[in-house]
């Protein structure tokens, strides 16, 4: 057997978890060649935190600060340090719903990537299937991408199209782009470890 060690994930989220648990099942699986070292959540209650239990993973929330939209600096140091803590590789936000800043960037360079529920940089931030509904395209989709100091404008990594059906409503274009979401994360992931652009640090 190969005595390399995995790649690392630290999983920050702050909703359901339905991409962690496609990453932690790809893991699990083998068909993903990493391991997840810790999942974080700025949600106390957060169903992320729970399936991370139920796959008998280390998990914490940790207190985000005052604002809404990012963590203060306190928290992101405590962020920060945690996943240092649990000697991650890369860094893979499943739904948190916090900007990133650069100090916490800066810590892991190149290593924090994002799914979006969107063709980007068509429909960036919130609820970016409504406003494809509402612009009336054709075809929406998701988005694998690294993630900078803006609203989802890393560079984009890889992409799944999912198609606009006639009656679709805001649910049901949200459940066909999260059904792609939970088969392109873990893929993309995998094709990078794979191309050796993400691997284990240095031991």
């Amino acid at each position: 057997m190969c005595s390399e060690r995995k790649v690392r994930l630290g999983v920050i989220g702050s909703g359901k978890g339905s991409n962690f648990v496609a990453l932690a099942q790809a893991c699990r699986g083998g068909n993903l060649v990493a391991e997840v070292a810790v999942v974080l959540s700025d949600v106390a209650e957060s169903g992320i935190l729970k399936h991370a239990g139920g796959f008998d993973l280390p998990a914490r929330f940790i207190e985000p600060g005052k604002f809404r939209t990012k963590l203060d600096d306190a928290a992101e140091a405590s962020y920060v340090a945690a996943l240092r803590e649990a000697r991650v590789d890369v860094v893979v936000l499943a739904g948190f719903m916090r900007i990133l800043k650069g100090t916490f960037l800066s810590a892991f360079p190149g290593r924090v990537i994002n799914i979006h529920p969107a063709l980007l940089p068509s429909f960036p931030g919130l609820a970016s299937w409504k406003q494809a509904l509402d612009h009336g395209v054709k075809v929406t989709g998701c988005t694998v991408h690294w993630v900078d100091q803006g609203i989802d404008t890393g560079r984009i990594i890889a992409q799944q199209a999912v198609p606009v059906l006639e009656g679709d409503t805001a649910e049901t274009l949200h459940e066909r782009i999260q059904q792609a979401e939970r088969v392109l994360y873990p893929q993309t992931i995998g094709d990078l470890i794979r191309r050796g652009t993400l691997k284990p640090a240095s031991t």
